[in-house]
């Protein structure tokens, strides 16, 4: 068995429907399709007087955050409330597992609160896929971002941007700079590019912040700033950590930005309707130009509002997924 095939089990159910949501690894076109497509839906939630559907009324979110992130996590909150769920949010970084508890105590703490999904959020790489492996069956586990391994709602809010502003992905060419090495953004991107047909993907970084393997995602790799964001039409800039430098990866800040930061001269080497995206939160001056981070090429700003949009869907989605399987699973005792 490959590792996508030990991975579509675990997130999908019988049906094929959305169970758990921790890697856009060995998930097919047609469900991130979906996804986008249900994104949409709640999009006009946001622009209503009153913000609120009623899919998740009764059902209790909680948010379980080994590491900081206030984007992602006021985005989950506010999506779990828009779907009229209970929301808890626990900042587990500085309470229990600094006492000395284990990531399964806190998992069958968190059980005994009857939280019906856990979005987690780790420094560890596959501390998500551990959850949903052992958690009760019932509960639904949602990657908010797990070391250097994935972010899948940053990678489909990301896809969702650029499909509200380009239309679709078959004849697109994407960009995307900087630390791809550490970055679990990066990752989840060039994973959904791929599956959506996007016919070239481009990272550009130095030969230090390059992983091996970057064949396995399709794209074309290069270290020159000028020649990789020749005619683009989407240019992903990633979050450049201190430490990366501190670490020796780098010499400077200074020399990242001549090299490999987003000035307004370089974005003009892009197509002429070119959007620019950064994650968050931006480094300016480090990363990319002030100039650039506020221009008319920016939709920096829209991937916050369209990630409320995407965690609602597959917020909604999990559950209804949950809901089918237990329905299933009750059938065929019935049927024994």
């Amino acid at each position: 068995m490959s590792p996508t095939d030990a991975k579509r089990p675990l997130q999908l159910n019988d049906n094929g429907q959305l169970r758990h949501f921790l890697s856009l690894d060995g998930l097919p076109r047609e469900l991130l399709d979906e996804i986008l497509d249900t994104a949409d839906s709640f999009l006009e939630v946001g622009a209503r007087a009153v913000k609120k559907v009623p899919l998740l009324r009764g059902k209790t979110v909680c948010n379980v955050f080994f590491e900081n992130s206030t984007r992602t996590r006021t985005t989950f909150e506010l999506a779990a409330q828009r779907l009229s769920a209970d929301v808890i949010t626990l900042n587990v970084s500085t309470s229990s597992t600094s006492k000395g508890e284990t990531l399964f105590d806190t998992l069958r703490n968190l059980e005994a609160m009857a939280a019906d999904m856990f979005v987690v959020r780790h420094a560890e790489s596959g501390a998500a896929h551990f959850i949903a492996e052992h958690v009760c069956p019932d509960v639904a586990v949602i990657n908010g971002g797990d070391g250097r391994h994935a972010h899948p709602t940053q990678g489909m809010l990301d896809m969702l941007t650029i499909r509200r502003h380009k239309g679709s992905f078959e004849n697109l060419s994407v960009a995307i700079v900087g630390d791809i090495l550490h970055s679990r953004v990066a990752r989840s991107d060039m994973l959904a590019l791929k599956t959506l047909g996007c016919p070239d993907i481009r990272v550009i970084g130095p030969q230090t912040l390059l992983p091996a393997g970057l064949e396995q995602y399709g794209v074309r790799v290069f270290h020159d700033m000028q020649e990789g964001l020749a005619g683009v039409d989407v240019i992903i800039m990633l979050r450049l950590q201190r430490e990366r430098m501190q670490s020796g990866l780098l010499p400077s800040q200074g020399e990242f930005y001549r090299l490999y930061g987003l000035t307004s001269q370089r974005l003009a080497l892009a197509s002429p309707t070119a959007i620019v995206m950064h994650p968050g939160p931006i480094n300016r001056g480090v990363e990319i130009e002030s100039a650039v981070a506020d221009g008319s090429h920016s939709v920096i700003l829209n991937q916050v509002t369209y990630g409320i949009a995407i965690r609602m869907a597959v917020l909604s989605m999990a559950m209804s997924g949950q809901a089918t399987q237990r329905q299933l699973n009750q059938d065929v005792e019935e049927q024994n």
